[in-house]
């Protein structure tokens, strides 16, 4: 399988489409419930940046770099957020898990928690991969402890690792699960959701 292959993935909570020009307006609605754009640590797009913010990640797909999705609740029936794989490197079967945010509404809810489990599946059960990371600024503190949650471990800090758009230099945390730790962690997110308690490992991050 590829690790671009469209595939969507679907929990309880949500469904995982892969991200596409039809999602535009709602992903505008979604990124203005919270205006996350407006905090300095995230990626998240304005409304008026959705459509070269999708074109972007087709594009990266296309070059088998990323493969992004949609996040939509099966509840409500809307999209609420957004989420991807990047950093490919199907050669060492690595991934990294991010660009992940959600509608205010939707954090801190079971959410979040069943899209990283679906994620990590799809990643160390189909794609075979030996490891998936997660990155996050070093000022978004709430990303950070809401990955601490999933199981992941913290492998360091990269020093000056990026040029955001407002000129300021990002240092980056680095976070990641190995294979032979996810079957506890797939233990772990599965209690979480059944017990009613992913909530708390799904945080209100957006990376």
């Amino acid at each position: 399988m590829s690790f671009v292959e469209q595939v969507t993935l679907q929990g309880r909570h949500a469904t995982l489409e892969p991200l596409g020009p039809q999602h535009e307006e709602e992903i505008r609605s979604a990124v203005r419930d919270g205006e996350l754009w407006k905090l300095f640590f995230t990626t998240v797009p304005a409304p008026e940046g959705v459509t070269g913010y999708i074109s972007q990640l087709l594009a990266l797909r296309e070059r088998g770099l990323a493969f992004p999705f949609a996040v939509r609740d099966t509840a409500s029936g809307k999209v609420i957020g957004g989420t991807r794989y990047l950093n490919i490197d199907a050669a060492n079967r690595r991934v990294e898990v991010g660009g992940t945010w959600y509608a205010k509404r939707m954090q801190r809810t079971a959410v979040n928690t069943e899209c990283k489990l679906l994620l990590l599946g799809h990643a160390f059960e189909q794609l075979d991969c030996i490891a998936v990371e997660f990155r996050t600024d070093w000022f978004n503190k709430r990303s950070q402890a809401a990955i601490e949650r999933l199981g992941a471990k913290r492998d360091g800090v990269l020093r000056n690792h990026m040029i955001m758009a407002d000129g300021r230099v990002r240092d980056t945390v680095v976070y990641s699960i190995i294979r032979s730790e996810w079957p506890g962690v797939k233990t772990n997110l599965q209690f979480k959701l059944e017990s009613g308690s992913g909530s708390e490992a799904g945080g209100s991050h957006a990376d």
